[in-house]
């Protein structure tokens, strides 16, 4: 690739509009992309696996880790703590792959001020009613944590204008190719060729 500067995207929705399965399936289907695992202490869903979803620490783990700035961004989300781990994510990045995260609101806009030329992306529903209806048929959360999900999704709606791009998920199909080709034109970037290319251009 003729990028010397390596791309991070940022992922936000509200909880229930796919952005864990959109992330996961346009790492699949490009080359150089790797997906950040965030560190979280809520406990792991039925079909989760640890180290590939989610790093599951319990909570005075993530505090220390908090203490030793480990993390590049971490925040509260519906009680829980969730963090994405710095060196893993700057390894990623030394190591010539561009990086792909799904995380809410708040760790973006932490992300923003460090990562400046980061690529900020929201994952709308296609309708608050489907939004509902995926959270409550999903059978992973109580009726009380559903609700609490869906005051916050209404909250973090609110931020998907401060974002570059945003994608509606009606048909995952459609988002995913949505996702993959904006990722395809920010590498295409002209201010991301590097500059052994300009160079043998004679740019």
């Amino acid at each position: 690739m003729g990028d010397s500067r390596r791309i991070l995207i940022v992922v936000s929705a509200p909880s229930g509009a796919g952005k864990t399965s959109l992330c996961q399936e346009v790492v699949r289907r490009i080359p150089d992309l790797a997906h950040s695992i965030s560190y979280t202490t809520r406990a792991p869903r039925s079909h989760e696996v640890a180290g590939r979803d989610y790093h599951f620490v319990d909570e005075a783990t993530f505090q220390r880790m908090v203490k030793a700035e480990d993390f590049a961004e971490w925040a509260n989300v519906h009680g829980h703590l969730y963090g994405t781990p710095r060196h893993l994510l700057d390894a990623q990045l030394a190591a010539g792959r561009d990086v792909i995260l799904d995380i809410d609101t708040q760790g973006a806009a932490q992300l923003r001020q460090v990562y400046s030329e980061g690529v900020f992306v929201f994952v709308l529903p296609p309708s608050w009613a489907q939004l509902e209806e995926r959270l409550r048929t999903r059978q992973s959360d109580s009726p009380e944590e559903i609700e609490r999900r869906l005051r916050k999704a209404r909250e973090e709606m609110k931020y998907f204008n401060e974002y570059e791009y945003v994608i509606i998920n009606d048909v995952l199909e459609r988002a995913v190719g949505d996702l993959c080709a904006i990722i395809v034109a920010e590498r295409s970037r002209s201010f991301r060729l590097n500059s052994a290319v300009r160079e043998g251009l004679s740019i």
